[in-house]
């Protein structure tokens, strides 16, 4: 009914009053009551403004920094990268790629040239105004010779990046990336105030919602709404945000239900259906990207040999792990990090499961009658991921692997533990494309390759997909490398895990939760508002 949409709009606008709101509803038919739950609705849909709203996250680290280059944990992604700074382009919640920073955004017809045309009249927090030369020396940040920035990889193709104006931006690729615009959408590369072709990290500012406070990283992080946000009122609703980094599921999860803090993530997935009951609460459980991964330096015996990788990956019992792990709330994992939302997921691959005796099979052909490795866990990893270790060095002793359960500190196992030791556990978000996401952890030589591993068919596959603007080429492309790294790779990856987080009923939202990160693409502090 347009009349009905019209009045819905006006009203949520503050053109008209709630007395005129019930006039104009009874006069297109509805009924006392019906009218009185629609105007609830609208209310509750529509963004108001003010208000600390206050966040308790597992993920956070005393390592944590502002240099981009850096951002691992989700402290600083959502505080720093997706609070405090802005990208060249943003995820929707429907997963699609739209400009931010960018007003527009246009590719040659081989996705070898692409044109960023830059809004104007965006300022950062210090009343630097955005320029071009911003854009460049942020990409330029994650390319030098010793960047150690989980981004470099995603941009080595670029051959040069021009500013023909102040607000234009030309980056050339050496191969064609159709994706390229998700690539923007990184969080480590925010567009930050330069000068003399340096980015100014240090000065903690951005060009985002909300200006960087007091901060002790791994402990507490503050924010205020940024008066001359560009996006005006359409965004960060909130006048303050305090994020608060707490470790412990059942800490976070008291932290709600006492009303310490209005959201969590990771709830614990086995008492979330106790959660659940809380009037005060709302569960999201929402199907993503996300993956836990058991990495093995595939440079270091005995992971070197892929007949013992094969072994360990035949010797997980991954329904159990998602039944006692995830309560549910997910589904056995192949051993590639492409999850069943992705457009390019491999349907046809053959689902691998415990097999203790194919596992002996691999050790044998490996020369091994038994195996004893170390495997290094802490729930930092993932919530759980100590028990999950357990579970497995028990499914593991039937193929005669003897499994030692290293119990890692939780503080600082990012920098001390992971991509350190030999093996350990991980997870993954996901990436919101598979090019991004075997970019990122699969392709040689990357910073975050946790496995270190090296295949020559699927690196040439990877530049090849990259540039394909055939959609079935592609996906034919994807299916091999998916297959490539179940059958070949360093990592053992037994489940894709729901995105479960909780918050009180006091938050509202546009309606549509993201998938691509947690606590709705990690952009809860722009697009979540007190009800």
């Amino acid at each position: 009914m347009p009349k009905l949409d019209e009045l819905k709009r006006t009203f949520a606008q503050g053109r008209i009053s709630r007395r005129g709101f019930m006039e104009g509803a009874l006069a297109l038919g509805m009924t006392v009551a019906g009218a009185t739950g629609f105007m609830s609705k609208v209310e509750a849909a529509t963004p108001k403004r003010g208000g600390t709203f206050k966040l308790g996250l597992g993920g956070a680290s005393t390592t944590d920094s502002l240099d981009p280059a850096t951002f691992i944990s989700t402290f600083t992604q959502i505080g720093l990268n997706f609070g405090v700074h802005n990208n060249l382009t943003e995820v929707n919640a429907d997963g699609e790629v739209i400009p931010e920073l960018a007003e527009s955004f246009e590719a040659s017809r081989d996705a070898k040239t692409w044109t960023f045309r830059l809004r104007k009249g965006v300022e950062y927090h210090n009343g630097k105004s955005l320029e071009a030369d911003d854009v460049i020396a942020s990409i330029q940040h994650h390319r030098g010779e010793k960047s150690k920035s989980a981004a470099k990889p995603l941009l080595k193709d670029i051959t040069s990046i021009e500013a023909p104006d102040k607000h234009t931006v030309v980056v050339k690729l050496a191969n064609g990336n159709a994706d390229f615009p998700f690539v923007m959408n990184d969080y480590h590369i925010p567009i930050l105030p330069s000068k003399d072709g340096k980015i100014d990290w240090q000065a903690g500012v951005g060009a985002g919602a909300y200006i960087l406070g007091d901060h002790d990283w791994g402990v507490r992080m503050e924010l205020k709404r940024n008066p001359n946000y560009w996006k005006g009122d359409k965004r960060a609703h909130f006048d303050e945000a305090v994020l608060l980094g707490l470790s412990d599921s059942a800490a976070r999860q008291n932290a709600l239900i006492t009303g310490e803090v209005h959201a969590i993530n990771r709830v614990d997935l086995k008492t979330a259906h106790l959660l659940g009951r809380n009037p005060g609460v709302v569960i999201d459980d929402i199907t993503g990207n996300q993956h836990y991964t058991i990495p093995m330096n595939t440079t270091l015996a005995p992971f070197d040999n892929n007949e013992v990788r094969l072994a360990l990956k035949h010797a997980i019992d991954r329904e159990a792990l998602v039944k006692k792990i995830l309560s549910g709330h997910g589904s056995p994992a192949n051993d590639h990090p492409i999850g069943p939302g992705q457009r390019f997921f491999n349907k046809e691959l053959a689902q691998r499961t415990y097999d203790p005796d194919k596992a002996k099979f691999h050790l044998k052909k490996a020369g091994l009658e038994n195996l004893k490795v170390d495997l290094h866990s802490a729930n930092t990893a993932f919530a759980g991921a100590v028990d999950a270790a357990v579970l497995y060095q028990a499914a593991a002793k039937g193929a005669g692997i003897e499994i030692n359960v290293v119990r890692s500190a939780d503080d600082g196992y990012w920098t001390n533990v992971w991509m350190k030791q030999p093996w350990s556990m991980s997870y993954w978000g996901g990436r919101p494309t598979e090019d991004w996401m075997f970019t990122v952890g699969y392709a040689a030589g990357g910073a975050w390759n946790e496995s270190f591993w090296s295949n020559d068919r699927f690196m040439k596959l990877l530049i090849e997909a990259r540039a394909e603007l055939d959609e079935d080429k592609r996906r034919t492309m994807y299916y091999e490398m998916q297959q490539i790294v179940r059958d070949d790779g360093g990592s053992v990856i037994p489940m894709y895990a729901n995105n479960v987080d909780a918050r009180s009923k006091k938050i509202a939202h546009g309606g549509k939760l993201a998938s691509n990160w947690e606590l709705d693409g990690w952009k809860c502090l722009e697009r979540w508002w007190f009800a």
